[in-house]
């Protein structure tokens, strides 16, 4: 267990800071993430919702919002099977924005390294640390037909912790900026799905084939590999009286309502786009 975590006060002025005002929830999550109990140095760190809801008093609804924000303005990753969780910048603030090859820190940093699943989380860090912290050529990245060794040449835009050091940078990345096209973020798409599509049928199961369907239609267009995007996706879908469940159904039949595999599949996504369920129409 830590003895103490570092919070500058540039976390209140910062791009986070101001990003989260008025979301109070969000926001002692964010302290309590970078102070917790739990962490270490890298910021990848064993922390289940349960924990951050019981340590902070927050309920657990509450938690799960907060944290889904925090992944919103790109302060963490969060991977729900490990229940592992990444805050981006942690390492950066706590360590030291670079290393020298030398420094000893380098060989514990590695070390901590190893024992992160392989997964978006530990392709992310190498791809933020790799070069600041001198990181030896994971194999995990050799020959990926995925893409992901192109991730240590070309470092993740941080999703910043603001604990900024001296000044804020005038451009930053937008408060739903790209994710790496490989990594598509169904947990955060589902979640957009429920918030604005409450009518809808709920995802209860999501299985491979409905991944599969969802990550192609990230992959086919970068406009769509923002989180931004789908939410403007949704919010057009909301409006379709068909499509929500609202149209007039015919004699017998209860009216259609669409769910997010349906929305999706190849077809029915390119017609959607096109309009062609925001009249008054049947399937």
């Amino acid at each position: 267990m830590r003895n103490y975590g570092k919070v500058s006060s540039r976390f209140w002025t910062g791009r986070t800071g101001k990003l989260l005002r008025g979301d109070s929830d969000a926001q002692l999550l964010a302290l309590y993430l970078m102070t917790s109990p739990h962490a270490n140095m890298i910021g990848v760190f064993h922390c289940p919702v349960m924990y951050m809801a019981h340590e902070t008093g927050i309920t657990m609804e509450g938690a799960s919002k907060a944290l889904r924000r925090l992944r919103e303005v790109e302060f963490c990753t969060f991977d729900e099977d490990e229940e592992l969780i990444w805050v981006h910048e942690m390492a950066a603030h706590q360590i030291d924005e670079h290393l020298s090859p030398r420094d000893k820190r380098v060989i514990g940093i590695r070390k901590q390294v190893e024992q992160i699943p392989e997964g978006q989380i530990r392709r992310g860090f190498w791809a933020r640390y790799a070069t600041d912290f001198h990181l030896q050529v994971s194999t995990e990245f050799d020959d990926s037909d995925e893409g992901a060794s192109k991730a240590l040449n070309k470092p993740l835009r941080s999703q910043e912790q603001e604990q900024e050091q001296e000044q804020e940078q005038e451009s930053t990345p937008s408060v739903a900026g790209p994710v790496p096209a490989n990594d598509c973020p169904h947990q955060l798409i589902i979640d957009a799905y429920h918030e604005l599509l409450p009518t809808c049928t709920p995802v209860k199961i999501w299985s491979e084939q409905r991944r599969k369907h969802l990550r192609q239609r990230w992959r086919e267009d970068p406009k769509r590999q923002h989180i931004e995007w789908w939410r403007k996706f949704f919010a057009y879908v909301a409006e379709s009286k068909f499509l929500t469940g609202r149209a007039e159904a015919q004699p017998g039949r209860s009216p259609f309502v669409a769910d997010l595999e349906w929305l999706v599949k190849p077809e029915k996504f390119a017609k959607t786009i096109e309009g062609k369920y925001h009249n008054e129409v049947t399937e």
